[in-house]
This record gives structure tokens, C-alpha cells and sequence, in this order.
């Protein structure tokens, strides 16, 4: 995958837009819901994870429950070993 299909501009609250790097996506079927896990190349430390709603725009995760899975996706990811090697 090339570097310039892993971003994507996210445009904050003030208006600014930022440019953020793709981690992965994750698709639920239960929920039937989408996600972007993606950073700031500035902070690659922090990830931050939205879902896309039915017009296929992002937004928040505001269900907690919703939000403890894909956190556990998330966590699932970075102890995978075989991602650890793709990554390095």
C-alpha cells in the first residue's frame, strides 16, 4: 500500500484540517458497523478510532460497550506477532 493511500484529512472542531496516517480498519458484523483506527504522524503514540454511520461519514464512539470492543481489536493487533514483523 502505498504511503498516500494510508491518509486521510480529519478537519477538527476549530475548522483545522490535519493529515493522519491509516493504522487499519475493522469491520464488526454483529453491529454492522465500520472502523478507522488511524494517528498523527506528529504523535504516532496515540491512536484514535472512529466508525463510520450509515452515510458513511466518521464519527464518535459514544457506547461504551461499543468502544470496549474495538478496543480489544486494538489490543488484539499489537500483540499479534505477525503484525509486529509487518510493522518493523
Amino acid at each position: 500500500m502505498d504511503k498516500k493511500d494510508r491518509q486521510m484529512t480529519v478537519i477538527d472542531g476549530s475548522g483545522k484540517e490535519h493529515t493522519m496516517e491509516i493504522l487499519f480498519t475493522y469491520d464488526n458484523e454483529e453491529r454492522k458497523r465500520s472502523y478507522i483506527f488511524f494517528y498523527d504522524p506528529k504523535n504516532e503514540d496515540e491512536v484514535l478510532v472512529m466508525r463510520y454511520n450509515d452515510n458513511n461519514e466518521l464519527e464518535d464512539i459514544e457506547d461504551e460497550e461499543e468502544y470496549a470492543e474495538v478496543e480489544e481489536v486494538f489490543n488484539a493487533y499489537q500483540e499479534d506477532p505477525k503484525i509486529q514483523n509487518l510493522k518493523n
